[in-house]
């Protein structure tokens, strides 16, 4: 079968340091934030904003991964580190693709249970589909699709790329 690639390794290592950028200037006067990556490819998207930010900044980058069940995110939301570690911080959460905005809407909704200093929001790839008033504030990529049509992100060893069926 013919994948449609929609972004190729390359392609997605350039859209990772401009979002890497984006970030640190919103981050700059800052001097620790938190990349809140949504398990699994959303997780592995912060990691390498992680890595990509270690090269141009000097901010100190908490990495944190938010455990959501997709299917049903009314049940808990869990992070791997403690909401005191998030407290008074700014916080990036990333996630592989936006869909329909529900994952990232909740993934906001557990957060607001503490006090942050500022809230921002990253994805590979934006789908233009939401059913609820959540953007992407920082987004490698806005791709108008059919609501039949799937975004699949693939991240491997020197080999990432993003494709459509």
């Amino acid at each position: 079968m013919q994948l449609n690639i929609i972004l190729n390794h390359q392609q997605i290592e350039h859209k990772i340091k401009r979002i890497a950028y984006q970030i640190y200037e919103t981050f700059a006067d800052e001097e620790e934030i938190i990349l809140a990556g949504i398990a699994n490819n959303g997780y592995v998207l912060a990691e390498k904003i992680n890595t990509a930010l270690k090269e141009i900044s000097t901010l100190k980058v908490s990495l944190c991964e938010v455990k959501i069940d997709k299917q049903n995110p009314f049940n808990p939301i869990t992070t791997s580190i403690a909401k005191e570690a998030y407290s008074n911080k700014g916080i990036v959460l990333v996630d592989d693709v936006l869909n329909s905005g529900t994952t990232l809407v909740y993934g906001v909704k557990h957060f607001l249970d503490v006090p942050v200093k500022k809230f921002k929001t990253a994805v590979l790839v934006d789908r233009n589909h939401k059913k609820f008033p959540v953007k992407a504030d920082f987004k490698g990529i806005s791709l108008s699709t059919s609501s039949k049509e799937h975004v699949h992100v693939v991240f491997e060893t020197d080999n990432n790329y993003a494709y459509l069926v």
